[in-house]
């Protein structure tokens, strides 16, 4: 039997608007060309990373500097290897006078400041809980893990704010949420203050122009921590694979199976320090792997 010619458009109709819908879309070609400057848009930003000679720091300096933007990267001593293109100042930001060489280089390398990534931080102490926290273990959490941001983010914000735009982002940790209190429970506890004062700074400078977001990790694998899993492999008589999944069962577990690296977190605060992120502030990205168990 002969087919309507009214159900004959409707059978056609939708192979005629896939074509329609292919014709229109750029060429390949034009997605291939596209470049991660061209994503994230970050071409003549100029970036602060302090802690940006290793782990997550100098992964997070080369994904802005592939993006486009000019790094100033922070770090105790130029490391004797060092070959990256990133400008660089020696400076201890432990100390209220690193911070202040730090803004000062920062004026005087960069001419000013687009994006802040407050990367530096972590913990030394030693293992035995809160009994063996002295009053100098608290204070030297609180100057690596929260006074940098604070004093450093007090020197910078007036450009931005002058400028009418900035972006400031806080590492900080899942330990603020699910502190270890075997050894680090000054750090849980710093992190936590610096999350809470991220929040406040928000709310305060967003109407301004100037975002402010906190990245939270769990585990990552860098250099310092394939260290410890050696350690703890010699302690315990455990090959290095055997010690890092105990290091994982010790969190709880990573439902992924593994650590997250140095590059991913680099990617994620690439993307929120872009413009692509415009909307984003006053909030906190957790990248973890699963570990917090709750939502």
């Amino acid at each position: 039997m002969k087919s309507s010619g009214k159900n004959s458009a409707s059978r056609t109709r939708p192979e005629s608007c896939q074509r329609e819908a292919v014709a229109a879309l750029p060429p390949l070609n034009l997605f291939m060309e596209l470049t991660v400057s061209d994503i994230l848009q970050l071409t003549g930003r100029r970036a602060l990373v302090t802690g940006g000679t290793k782990g997550i720091g100098a992964a997070v300096a080369g994904r802005l500097r592939s993006a486009g933007a000019t790094v100033l990267i922070t770090a105790r001593k130029r490391p004797g290897d060092r070959s990256s293109p990133d400008l660089f100042v020696a400076a201890d930001i432990t100390t209220a006078q690193g911070c202040a060489a730090v803004a000062d280089a920062v004026n005087k390398q960069l001419g000013g400041i687009d994006i802040i990534v407050h990367v530096v931080g972590g913990s030394s102490a030693p293992v035995g809980g809160f009994a063996v926290l002295d009053d100098g273990e608290w204070i030297r959490a609180l100057d690596l893990n929260l006074f940098p941001a604070v004093r450093l983010d007090r020197a910078l914000l007036p450009i931005m704010v002058g400028q009418g735009s900035g972006v400031i982002i806080h590492v900080t940790s899942i330990q603020r949420q699910l502190p270890l209190p075997e050894a680090t429970i000054a750090y849980a506890a710093a992190k936590a203050a610096l999350a809470n004062y991220s929040k406040g700074l928000s709310k305060e400078v967003s109407p301004k122009g100037v975002r402010v977001v906190r990245v939270s990790p769990g585990w990552v694998e860098t250099e310092a921590a394939i260290g410890l899993v050696n350690e703890l492999a010699k302690a315990n008589g455990l090959d290095h694979d055997g010690a890092r999944k105990a290091l994982m069962a010790s969190l709880g577990g990573i439902p992924i199976g593994r650590p997250a690296r140095p590059e991913e977190v680099a990617d994620l605060i690439a993307f929120l320090a872009s413009p692509r992120s415009a909307s984003i502030t006053g909030t906190e990205y957790v990248i973890d792997g699963g570990t917090i168990p709750t939502a």
